[in-house]
C-alpha cells in the first residue's frame, strides 16, 4: 500500500511545480512590459466631477487637437539683457519648429520679459507622443540653441512630463532589482540557508509576473489606468506581500518538519495551519485597496483593483507553488542549517522568550508606556501638510524642467506657461475678461484668438470662448490656489456658466477631493478590517483593540513623518494622496502582523488558555513576523530609487510605520493588552476561560 501511495505523494507537488514553471515562463516577461500601457499624463488622473476637469473637456473644442505645451526660455549669457537681434532669431527658430515632428500647431512668437533679460515661446506638442516625447524635446532644445549668446531651457507641462518619463524609466529594472536584492539579502541572513531564499524569491517573481500580465491586458483594453506610480507600487506590494506570506508558511513548515520529520506531512500541516492567517491578512489588504474605488481621483481608483490583483496573485503562489516546492525539497530547503521548532518548548529564540517574560510580568506598565509613546508621536500629526508638492519639490534631484520653471518665474509672471483657463459664454466675454483682469493675483487675462496671436477677434466655439489668465504667483503656490478661488467666486457671479480650470485649479481640486476621499474611505477600510478580524477571531473586543492599535500606529507614523519631511528632507508639503495611501498600506499591512500573531495565539489559547496562549504565540511567531516586517519595510524603501517626492514620502511612511508596528505594536502593545485583560479579551466568546485557573504554573516554566 505504501509503495502505491509514495509516487502519488510526489505527483501532486511535482505537477504544481511544473505548472508554475510554465506559467512563469509564459508570463514572467510582463513584469517589464507595464510601461507599454502606462501613462504619466497627470491630467488623466484628475477628479471626475471637478470644475477643472470640466474645463479640460470644454477646452478640447478650442483646439483642432489637444496639445501639450512646451515653453522655451532664453536668457542672455552673463545675465545681461536680450538684444533685438536675439529676439528676432528666437522668433525665427520658433517659426521653423512648426515643421518638427510632434509639433501640432503654430508656435507663439518670442515674447520679451518686462525686465528685458529673457524670452519665452510656447510650442504646442501632441499629447500622444509617449516614449518619443524625450526625443522631441531634445530636438526642440537643440534647434532653440541657434540663438547666439543665449542660454536655452525647457519648461511647461511637456518638459515636466518628459522629466517624469525619465524618472520612471528605471521602474521596470532598477526598482525591481533593488527590491529583490534587499529581500534576498534579508532572507539569507534570516534563514542562513542557500536554497530557501531563492525559492521564496522565485515564488514572489511568479506572483508579480502573473499580476503584471493580468494588469497589462486590463490596461490595454482601457479597463484600468496605470501610471508610473501605480506600476512601482504594484511591484513593491507584490514582492513584499508574497515574501511575508512565504515567511509565515515556511516558518510553520520548519516547525512541523522538526516535529514529524515527514516532508509531505509537514507541508500539509503548514498549509493547513497558516491558510487562515494568510488568506485573512490578504483579504484585509485586497479589500482595503478595493475601497479606493470609492475615490473620485482616477489614480486612486486605478491603484485599488491593480493592487488587489497583485495581492491575490501573491496568495496564489504562496499557497500552491511554495508548499509544493517545500514538499519536494524537505530538509534540503534549509541546507546548510537544520530545521528546528520555533515554539516555546524548545530552548531557542531566547530574545522572544525574554520579551514574553516581560509581557507576562509587567503587562500593564508595558502597554501604558507604549501607548504614551505612540500618542506622543501622533501629537505631531498636524505637522504633515497634504497641500500638494510644489513643482520645485516634485523631483528629489535637480530636474531640468524645475530649473527652467524657476528661470521663467524670475523674468515673467509666476503663472507663465501654466495659465488659468476660463471657459465662458461668448456674449459675456468682455465682462468676464474685465472681471478676471481686475481680480487680485491676476497679471493679465485675454481671450484666445483663431490664430493664437493677441489683438485679433476671439475664437468662438458653440457660443463659448476661452480666456487665459496669467497669475502673478507661481502656479503651484497657495497664493495661486487662493486666486483660483477668487476667480471662481467673482466669475460665477458674472457668468453662472463660467468654468475655471488649468494647472492651479487642478491642484486645488485634487487637494479638496483627496480630503473628501479620506473622510469617506478611511471609515470604510476600518469597517472592512474589523469585520474580517471578527470572523477570523470569532470575538468582538479583541478585533476592536487590534484596529485601534494599528490606527494609533498610523497617526504616530504620520506625526513623525511630518517632522522628518519638514526638518529632515526639506519638503514643504506632501502629495494630497499620501495620507490615504499611507493609511491603506499601514493599517491593512499592520493588521496583517496582528493576524499572524493572534491567529497563533487563538490556536494556543484553545489548548492552554489565554495567558499561555499569548506568550506561546508571541514566542512562536516573534522571529518570523519581525523578519516579515523588515522585508516589507525594505521593499517599500526601495521606492526611493525613483527620484520623485511622492514615492519617497510613501517609502518613508510605510517603511517606518511597518517597523514601528512590528517592533512596538505587535511585539509589545498587543500582547501586553491581551495578557492584562485576560480571558475577557475574547468576549463574547468563552475561549480561554476554562484554562484561566490552571495555566499559571506551566506559563512560568515556559517563560523562564
Amino acid at each position: 500500500m505504501n509503495s502505491v501511495r509514495r509516487p502519488v505523494r510526489w505527483l501532486v507537488p511535482l505537477a504544481l511545480v511544473i505548472v508554475w514553471l510554465g506559467l512563469g515562463g509564459a508570463f514572467g516577461s510582463y513584469a517589464g512590459k507595464l510601461g507599454e500601457v502606462s501613462t504619466n499624463d497627470q491630467a488623466a488622473f484628475l477628479p471626475r466631477n471637478a470644475e477643472s476637469t470640466q474645463v479640460i473637456e470644454e477646452q478640447k473644442a478650442f483646439n483642432q487637437r489637444e496639445t501639450l505645451p512646451a515653453v522655451i526660455v532664453w536668457t542672455a549669457d552673463g545675465g545681461g539683457e536680450i538684444s533685438t537681434a536675439q529676439q528676432d532669431a528666437a522668433t525665427g527658430v520658433l517659426e521653423k519648429l512648426a515643421a518638427v515632428g510632434g509639433v501640432v500647431g503654430e508656435p507663439s512668437p518670442a515674447l520679451r520679459s518686462r525686465d528685458g533679460a529673457a524670452l519665452e515661446g510656447v510650442v504646442p506638442l501632441s499629447p500622444d507622443l509617449g516614449d518619443r516625447l524625450g526625443d522631441v524635446l531634445d530636438e526642440l532644445e537643440q534647434a532653440a540653441g541657434d540663438v547666439p549668446g543665449a542660454r536655452v531651457q525647457l519648461a511647461g507641462p511637456a518638459a515636466t512630463q518628459g522629466d517624469l518619463g525619465d524618472a520612471f524609466a528605471g521602474i521596470d529594472g532598477i526598482l525591481l532589482g533593488v527590491a529583490l536584492a534587499a529581500v534576498l539579502l534579508i532572507l539569507l541572513l534570516v534563514y542562513r540557508s542557500v536554497l530557501l531564499p531563492f525559492t521564496i524569491i522565485i515564488s514572489a517573481v511568479f506572483a508579480l509576473g502573473i499580476a503584471c500580465a493580468i494588469v497589462y491586458v486590463l490596461a490595454d483594453h482601457d479597463i484600468v489606468r496605470v501610471d508610473g506610480q501605480v506600476q512601482g507600487i504594484l511591484s513593491i506590494l507584490v514582492i513584499g506581500a508574497a515574501t511575508d506570506y512565504a515567511l509565515l508558511l515556511t516558518a510553520r513548515f520548519r516547525e512541523e518538519l522538526a516535529h514529524s520529520g515527514d516532508r509531505f506531512h509537514a507541508a500539509r500541516a503548514a498549509l493547513r495551519g497558516s491558510f487562515g492567517a494568510i488568506t485573512a491578512s490578504a483579504a484585509t489588504v485586497a479589500l482595503g485597496l478595493l475601497a479606493l474605488l470609492l475615490s473620485d481621483l482616477t489614480n486612486n481608483r486605478a491603484l485599488g483593483p491593480v493592487g488587489a490583483i497583485g495581492i491575490v496573485c501573491a496568495v496564489l503562489t504562496t499557497l500552491t507553488f511554495l508548499p509544493a516546492v517545500l514538499a519536494l525539497m524537505g530538509r534540503v530547503a534549509f541546507w546548510p542549517a537544520k530545521p528546528r521548532s520555533a515554539d516555546a518548548e524548545t530552548g531557542g529564540h531566547g530574545i522572544w522568550r525574554r520579551v514574553a517574560h516581560w509581557v507576562d510580568t509587567r503587562p500593564r506598565q508595558l502597554w501604558m508606556v507604549t501607548v504614551a509613546l505612540l500618542v506622543a508621536g501622533a501629537a505631531f500629526f498636524p505637522a504633515l501638510e497634504s497641500k500638494g508638492v510644489p513643482l520645485d519639490e516634485l523631483f528629489v534631484n535637480d530636474a531640468p524642467s524645475v530649473a527652467a520653471q524657476e528661470t521663467l518665474g524670475k523674468h515673467f509672471p509666476g503663472g507663465s506657461g501654466q495659465p488659468v483657463v476660463i471657459i465662458a459664454d461668448a456674449d459675456r466675454r468682455t465682462a468676464v475678461t474685465r472681471t478676471a483682469s481686475a481680480t487680485e493675483g491676476v497679471a493679465q487675462a485675454q481671450a484666445v484668438t483663431e490664430s493664437g496671436r493677441p489683438g485679433e477677434a476671439p475664437l468662438v466655439v458653440d457660443g463659448r470662448v476661452r480666456i487665459d489668465a496669467i497669475l502673478s504667483a507661481a502656479p503651484d503656490t497657495d497664493t495661486a490656489k487662493d486666486t483660483v478661488l477668487k476667480l471662481r467666486d467673482r466669475l460665477h457671479a458674472t457668468d453662472p456658466t463660467a468654468l475655471v480650470g488649468g494647472y492651479s485649479a487642478q491642484q486645488y481640486d485634487t487637494q479638496r477631493t483627496a480630503e473628501h476621499d479620506r473622510k469617506l474611505i478611511i471609515p470604510v477600510v476600518l469597517a472592512i478590517i474589523l469585520a474580517i478580524l471578527v470572523v477570523l477571531l470569532r470575538c468582538l473586543l479583541l478585533p476592536v483593540l487590534l484596529v485601534a492599535t494599528v490606527a494609533l500606529n498610523y497617526l504616530a507614523t504620520l506625526g513623525i513623518a511630518g517632522l522628518v519631511f519638514q526638518h529632515g528632507f526639506g519638503f514643504s508639503g506632501t502629495d494630497a494622496s499620501v495620507p490615504l495611501y499611507g493609511f491603506v498600506f499601514l493599517v491593512a499591512l499592520g493588521v496583517d502582523y496582528n493576524i499572524f500573531l493572534m491567529s497563533r495565539v487563538r490556536e494556543e489559547t484553545s489548548r492552554l488558555g489565554t495567558r499561555q496562549g499569548v506568550l506561546r504565540g508571541l514566542i512562536a511567531t516573534g522571529g518570523v513576523i519581525t523578519s516579515a516586517g523588515v522585508v516589507l519595510a525594505a521593499t517599500f524603501a526601495a521606492l526611493i530609487v525613483i527620484p520623485l517626492a511622492f514615492l519617497a514620502q510613501i517609502a518613508f511612511i510605510v517603511a517606518f510605520g511597518v517597523l514601528l508596528d512590528t517592533i512596538v505594536v505587535r511585539s509589545l502593545l498587543v500582547p501586553a493588552l491581551v495578557r492584562d485583560i485576560g480571558p475577557a479579551v475574547w468576549w463574547p466568546s468563552e475561549l480561554g476561560r476554562r484554562h484561566s485557573e490552571s495555566e499559571s504554573e506551566s506559563v512560568d516554566a515556559a517563560t523562564k
